[in-house]
């Protein structure tokens, strides 16, 4: 037998959704095992990991100079090659079996955005490989997201999904097992944070942390002029004494504060079906949108960009891990999904 079979006999395969905000990891007859934020805490004095996902998260803002809480990606693509192996090597380590740990070598099925450059595939390429991959297989998020959802994109029906992040927003236009006409946009949903954390301090001249506006978003954040106007209290510093404060937002608030990237969302989709084939534009005003991602979960999303284009738009089961699904999917026939991935030269049967 093969050194490299005798890896492959101890070792699980593994499905990855690398995301900027969070990470899901699939494990072939297991299922989801973990769903963690892509953040690393690393003391740069002895150049070590203090903590990983939930845990660091909760650092962010709050450290010592000798701790950095940071995102490994940024827009969806690789922007600290060494943390952001430290992180994938982490979660891998967490996943496979601890008596064969030091000859377990899975393969990997990871989604990518869909614009990524030839130099950030192989940067996310090598930092699975440097994490303990066997084999690594990338595989674009729209395909794994509709794939996830059970949308047949097998078929010569077109589909549209629109993959909502926290770094990207992805529009594709799929049929026969391919991207037809897509769009990627650095907008999701640490952007919209952003608007929340800006419009607040133009507003009400309070300084939130990014963490408060996200909290903000998800406990009251709304899209649609008819969705019901909820409040929270939000705290931060105030920038004309500098001192701590309170205040009251709403609804209003939020929608009025995420209009621009919203509507931005909208005018790329409009774009990408003019763009599209008019068969496949007649399918997709048929079927609808199929939303997916942590974003899409946005209360109203789906009704004002149902609205705003002409066509149905639905939010698919458990948005958040539809990618991380797909990947799951797909691991069950690597053979099968080869014309899927886009590094397909990687001899599968090896």
């Amino acid at each position: 037998m093969k050194l490299k079979n005798l890896f492959g006999s101890f070792s699980k395969d593994i499905g990855i959704d690398i995301g900027t905000s969070h990470t899901l990891v699939f494990v072939k007859d297991k299922g989801i095992v973990i769903k963690e934020p892509s953040v690393v805490a690393i003391n740069t004095r002895l150049d070590q990991i203090v903590a990983v996902g939930e845990e660091a998260k909760a650092m962010i803002g709050k450290t010592p100079q000798h701790i950095t809480a940071s995102q490994p990606l940024v827009n969806g693509v690789v922007s600290d090659f060494e943390v952001a192996e430290k992180m994938l090597k982490y979660f891998m380590s967490k996943v496979q079996s601890e008596s064969f740990a030091a000859v377990s070598r899975p393969r990997v099925i990871i989604a990518i955005p869909l614009d990524v450059t030839e130099v950030e595939r192989k940067a996310v390429e090598d930092a699975v490989r440097n994490a303990g991959a066997r084999e690594v297989f990338l595989v674009p998020e729209p395909l794994a997201a509709a794939i996830g959802a059970r949308i047949p994109i097998h078929d010569s029906t077109g589909h549209m999904v629109i993959d909502i992040g926290g770094g990207t927003t992805a529009i594709a236009v799929l049929s026969l097992n391919g991207v037809v006409a897509s769009r990627t946009l650095r907008i999701g949903g640490d952007e919209l944070n952003r608007n929340i954390i800006n419009y607040v301090r133009d507003h009400f001249n309070i300084l939130l942390g990014e963490r408060t506006a996200e909290e903000a978003k998800i406990a009251i954040g709304s899209c649609h002029e008819d969705d019901d106007i909820l409040e929270t209290t939000v705290r931060g510093r105030d920038l004309v004494t500098g001192l701590p404060k309170e205040i009251v937002v709403n609804s209003l608030h939020m929608r009025e504060a995420m209009a621009r990237s919203i509507q931005l969302i909208v005018d790329n989709v409009k774009a990408v079906l003019e763009n599209t084939p008019p068969e496949l534009v007649a399918d997709i005003y048929e079927r609808g949108i199929s939303l997916s991602g942590g974003s899409a979960q946005l209360r109203g999303l789906d009704r004002q960009l149902a609205e705003s284009i002409g066509i149905p738009v639905s939010v698919i089961d458990d948005p958040l891990t539809a990618v991380v699904r797909g990947t799951g999917l797909l691991l069950e026939d690597l053979e099968a999904a080869r014309d899927l991935f886009l590094n397909n030269t990687n001899d599968i049967l090896r």
